[in-house]
């Protein structure tokens, strides 16, 4: 099967320069080509043109080929080099060699041509392969360390929240006038969405809480286009090309539908003036030719979910960039910058698979490969939720353990006119002290999971061993900590996120206080005291 190559020959010689075609299309290859022999010519190619390989004699009476060497490693490129000369001695030839020629052949042993363009096309795809490995390997580096900076930050920002919507809470029921209590109501309602943002930048770091069942992704994908409705816009024509194959994966349906509406809403803001999107579905098998470029693939089928869009397109640079938090080619305030960064992250915490093709002026390709299962698709049936009582505290005594002075004042102003008891700790160490002196009447305790000197889980252990017959509530900024408090302590042991409204802080207290009796906790040896988190 013949080979297409782009061929750049700088040649004095016409009849040299055929003769080598020749050779060459004998050998199986299929070829463009264009001859030069000046300095001008050569750089005027390379600039219009990408070329496969530039076959080059030595010596010419207008340019060397050293010269035409030069100017193309001076472009950075790892175009292969080949000197054909009749003239070039062996020790000539290793110093061209050592000057980033890939190899040379003497005109009077032509038939060392098509061996040797085989041998350094192989060597350049195998290079252009380890290249893109490489920039995969740095790329998937640099995420993850952007994804702790994103996941600690949203943890810290949650804290913030935390107060500023708490204070706006209490505002709002203590205003004076009803002026008074729109203004709390705003600062509430932006604390919330503050709160969504971090929770993105949490989608980007692999910790949210997951909640998956077998999903079937074509029904999945026709009830996202039916929500989003028009919202794409009237003149963004939209087409599905779904296979009629089984295409169910466990996953969280609510995860992944943010993933579809995102890739969507991304499209619409390529095509401001309209155009066209494809969703398409499909089974694939990844194989261990894909997983030897992809550092991060598994073997095994998946489900493949593809987006076109007939947009601008991107350029290499853009392309490079797109899954970073905040990174955004739209104007300032049209976006924060997190709708792929979210789809990078949820997809990455469903051990999946995104890639993105894009050229300027050709629209742009993502691809999201989600590992394929054998199951039942599982209907969603809204639970009916139990509300905890409402009745005041009538006295019981609640320890509250956490690093953020702020929301230990919340809470104890908070929960104080609500009839409880408060004792408050910066630490779970001192919370310990606490619990210690103050065990025969302590009902319930609130524990963040991130402290200095002693965190959430080392904290509960230690209080267990003086008594266990006592409520829990854990909380915290980073929403992976769920999985780890319901995996060792079971399911009905309450998380509470961060942030927290102060009504729901009372109401996770109380529902803990209600269900004491009846919980079915792991014992406590089992709770990892390590601050774990799927990263």
């Amino acid at each position: 099967m013949s080979e297409s190559i782009r061929l750049l020959m700088v040649e004095d010689s016409k009849d040299d320069a055929e003769l080598a075609l020749r050779l060459l299309r004998r050998g199986g290859y299929e070829i463009v080509s264009q001859c030069v022999e000046t300095p001008q010519g050569f750089i005027g190619a390379l600039n219009r043109e990408s070329w496969d390989l530039v076959v080059c004699d030595y010596s010419m009476p207008q340019f060397s080929g050293l010269e035409a060497l030069g100017i193309l490693r001076a472009r950075s490129t790892k175009t292969p080099f080949i000197f054909l000369s009749g003239t070039m001695g062996e020790e000539t030839a290793v110093a061209a060699l050592q000057r980033g020629a890939q190899d040379y052949v003497m005109k009077n042993n032509l038939r060392r041509l098509v061996p040797a363009v085989g041998r350094v096309l192989r060597d350049a795809e195998e290079g252009r392969a380890r290249d893109r490995l490489q920039r995969q390997v740095y790329q998937l580096q640099r995420f993850e360390a952007i994804g702790r900076l994103a996941g600690g930050v949203a943890h810290d920002f949650n804290n913030l929240l935390g107060v500023i919507s708490g204070f706006a809470e209490l505002g709002t029921e203590e205003a004076p006038d009803i002026r008074t209590k729109e203004r709390f109501q705003r600062i509430y309602d932006q604390a919330k969405h503050g709160a969504a943002l971090t929770s993105q930048l949490l989608a980007f770091a692999r910790r949210q809480l997951l909640q998956p069942r077998y999903v079937d992704i074509n029904n999945l994908i026709t009830k996202t286009l039916e929500l989003l409705g028009s919202s794409l816009g009237k003149d963004i024509k939209i087409e599905t090309c779904l296979t009629p194959d089984s295409v169910v994966t466990l996953a969280d349906p609510t995860q992944i539908e943010q993933v579809l509406m995102n890739l969507l809403w991304n499209a619409r803001d390529a095509m401001p003036r309209g155009g066209q999107i494809v969703i398409a579905t499909r089974t694939v098998e990844i194989e261990d030719e894909f997983v030897k470029t992809h550092p991060y693939a598994k073997r095994g089928q998946y489900l493949s979910i593809v987006v076109s869009d007939t947009g601008a397109g991107m350029d290499s640079a853009t392309r490079d960039r797109i899954f970073e938090p905040f990174f955004t080619t739209k104007d300032v305030g049209k976006g924060p910058g997190l709708g792929l960064a979210t789809v990078y992250g949820i997809v990455k915490q469903h051990d999946g698979i995104v890639e993105v093709q894009s050229e300027p002026g050709y629209g742009t390709v993502f691809q999201v490969f989600l590992p394929a299962t054998a199951g039942l698709v599982e209907i969603a049936v809204a639970a009916p939720t139990k509300a905890a009582p409402h009745h005041a505290g009538v006295n019981e005594t609640i320890l509250f353990v956490d690093d953020q002075a702020e929301l230990r004042d919340l809470a104890f102003h908070s929960l104080r006119s609500q009839g409880y008891q408060i004792i408050t700790a910066s630490d779970g160490r001192e919370g310990v002290s606490l619990f210690k002196e103050n065990a025969q009447i302590i009902k319930a305790v609130v524990l963040d999971m991130t402290m200095p000197v002693c965190g959430g889980a080392q904290a509960y252990k230690e209080m267990c061993a003086i008594r266990s017959d006592f409520a829990v509530v854990f909380t915290s900024g980073d929403s992976a900590h769920s999985q780890q408090v319901h995996s060792d302590l079971g399911n009905d042991t309450i998380f509470l996120p961060k942030p927290y409204s102060l009504k729901a802080l009372a109401q996770a207290i109380r529902q803990a206080l209600e269900c004491q009796g009846s919980l079915s906790r792991k014992p406590v040896a089992e709770f990892s005291t390590t601050h774990r988190l799927t990263n």
